[in-house]
């Protein structure tokens, strides 16, 4: 478990940065100025999100693990384009957790160790489960992000205002077994990786 735990840290952190890097490049430096573009943990850390969810998750021993850091600010007032930069922001995060699945499953191959080998397997499966799992449309999760773009002003405003809400619809989401697809999808992927 805390094999799974620091993984499961460091690659929302990387996730994080990630969608920060996206935000400066579409030409908003507010991440940048609030320390945000860095793979310390502690400025990305969020009690609920990054603590007590995955706490809450081991306890009711749900069959996934996931957490969410701190988001990282934007201003879309320096946005060079916004829809563009909105979307970038929001697939910037599941990509890069994307990207760190294939990568730790090629690693796997190179490692004889069995215990190395299944620690590269697990940090491969838990990357895919962050993609994933930000790619659901629930605000304040990536998916939504992207969505909001193409919503209608006034429908726009309604969907963002679930933000607030939107961890405990999640948590909820998480206990009741409406996330469990995640594991399977996520497991299916590893072992395609593993075994190209």
């Amino acid at each position: 478990m805390f094999i799974f735990l620091v993984f499961l840290f460091f690659s929302v952190i990387i996730h994080e940065v990630c969608h920060g890097y996206a935000a400066l490049k579409s030409g908003d430096p507010t991440a940048k100025y609030m320390g945000r573009l860095t793979l310390n943990p502690l400025p990305h850390i969020e009690p609920i999100g990054t603590l007590l969810l995955p706490i809450i998750l081991i306890l009711f021993r749900s069959p996934i693990l996931i957490g969410i850091a701190k988001p990282v600010p934007i201003n879309p007032l320096y946005f060079r384009n916004y829809k563009k930069g909105m979307i970038a922001i929001g697939i910037s995060g599941p990509l890069s957790n994307i990207l760190l699945g294939i990568f730790f499953a090629f690693l796997y191959k190179f490692f004889p160790s069995y215990i190395l080998s299944e620690y590269l397997k697990v940090g491969s499966f838990i990357n895919f489960i962050l993609a994933f799992f930000n790619l659901i449309p629930i605000p304040p999760l990536d998916g939504s992000r992207v969505i909001s773009v193409f919503l209608p002003y006034n429908l726009k405003i309604k969907y963002d205002a679930i933000e607030r809400y939107g961890i405990f619809i999640v948590i909820f989401m998480a206990m009741i077994g409406l996330l469990n697809w995640l594991s399977p999808l996520s497991q299916t992927l590893v072992n395609f990786f593993i075994n190209l």
